[in-house]
């Protein structure tokens, strides 16, 4: 059977940025499509992976022959692989200024960052593609049936389209994928600690990060713990959210709180071998939490938006899950992973409405169940309508 063609949200975004841009930078985790994707938007681009050794060795030994192969601009994959590429990049750009030249992909956010921001500031844009967020897989076979299935195949293409076992297939790309590029981010000396702390950092998903915590439980010190969750984060594996912070006279926490990108990875790392298992699983709810985060994250950046999501905590207990801040206007989220709502989802919602005043967009809760309705003046989202919720002006 062939396998569905899943159009990307950020596919338009993609190609109108290479319309105004010479440059534009593709940044997410490996195998989320970033070759797929560029390779459907410039079908006639000439293409080039860096990963394969005898291209890489061409770009590193001779950056200036390597590009004049390409007098119309080309798809470069994996440009941390050759990061000096991007300064004879830039002469490149400079030298023939024009529009819709080179489209660069990278999977370390923090090598391609930087060399972008030092070398093609004001010549590139930079955009990111994560897994397949849910309303990309709506009307098509991969959709997931349950919750439960959601929570444990997760999003990454590969997955679906190839029909894989989420739990191979996730401990084949943590494996491959993870732990080689965060080697080449951070000296790992000790893989088997590295894990441990990776699957420390999933069993903490919607919590506050505790750097010191996480350190004494894993057996590093407090610098090393730092420095394995930036690598996490360069290497698009967790993310951290924000706390919300409006002029409001409250003491507020100021930590932020831990994701996955992509909630099937933390399943996987938490030891997650089948869907049926997420049923009465003690971390069912924070999994379930992490899924709508994600979506919402995956929601703003496929469409070439800044994240504007936080979550609301005060000093005496009182929080929301998400807050998206649309046009300076806070509509607060509330995440159950329940299927029957109970009077008591409703209590962070007023007291957020407590503490800011009215809420012109109002706020919602979002649950593991079938039915949409209001409730209490709150509109309530099942977990399937996610998308549609999200897309509803926000």
């Amino acid at each position: 059977m062939t396998s569905p063609l899943v159009p990307r949200t950020l596919a338009p975004v993609l190609a109108s940025r290479f319309q105004s841009y010479p440059v534009v930078t593709l940044t997410g985790p490996r195998q989320s499509g970033k070759t797929t994707l560029c390779r459907m938007v410039f079908p006639d681009k000439r293409y080039a992976n860096l990963e394969r050794p005898d291209v890489r060795r061409f770009a590193l030994e001779d950056p200036r022959g390597f590009l004049a192969q390409f007098p119309d601009g080309a798809v470069i994959d994996e440009i941390q692989r050759a990061p000096d590429l991007v300064s004879y990049i830039q002469a490149r750009v400079d030298e023939t200024p024009r529009k819709g030249l080179f489209i660069l992909t990278g999977s370390q956010q923090l090598d391609v960052s930087a060399r972008v921001t030092q070398s093609l500031a004001g010549r590139t844009s930079v955009l990111r593609l994560f897994p397949f967020g849910m309303e990309e897989l709506e009307g098509t076979s991969w959709f997931p049936p349950s919750v439960e299935r959601a929570l444990y195949a997760g999003f990454y293409p590969r997955i679906h389209r190839d029909r894989l076992d989420p739990t191979v297939a996730l401990g084949d790309y943590f494996e491959t994928y993870v732990e080689r590029d965060l080697r080449q981010i951070v000296n790992i000396r000790d893989l088997h600690l590295f894990q441990r702390f990776v699957g420390l950092c999933a069993g903490r998903i919607g919590q506050l990060l505790n750097l010191d915590a996480l350190a004494a439980d894993t057996g590093v010190s407090r610098t090393t713990a730092r420095a394995w969750i930036a690598a996490l984060e360069a290497s698009y594996v967790v993310f951290l959210l924000q706390p919300y912070h409006a002029n409001v006279a409250r003491r507020l926490v100021k930590r932020p709180k831990l994701y996955f990108h992509d909630v099937g990875l933390a399943g996987f790392l938490l030891g997650i071998e089948e869907e049926g298992q997420l049923v009465r699983h003690p971390l069912r709810g924070p999994l379930f939490e992490n899924l709508v985060v994600s979506e919402a994250l995956k929601h703003r950046l496929h469409r070439g938006q800044r994240p504007n999501l936080f979550f609301y905590r005060d000093r005496k207990g009182n929080e929301v899950d998400l807050v998206i801040e649309v046009k300076g206007v806070p509509v607060p989220v509330e995440i159950k992973a329940g299927q029957t709502v109970a009077p008591d989802y409703f209590r962070g919602l007023r007291s957020f409405e407590k503490a800011f005043g009215p809420l012109p967009l109002g706020g919602a809760v979002v649950y593991a169940g079938q039915e949409s309705r209001v409730q209490h003046g709150w509109r309530v989202v099942p977990w399937t309508q996610v998308p549609a919720f999200l897309k509803a002006g926000l």
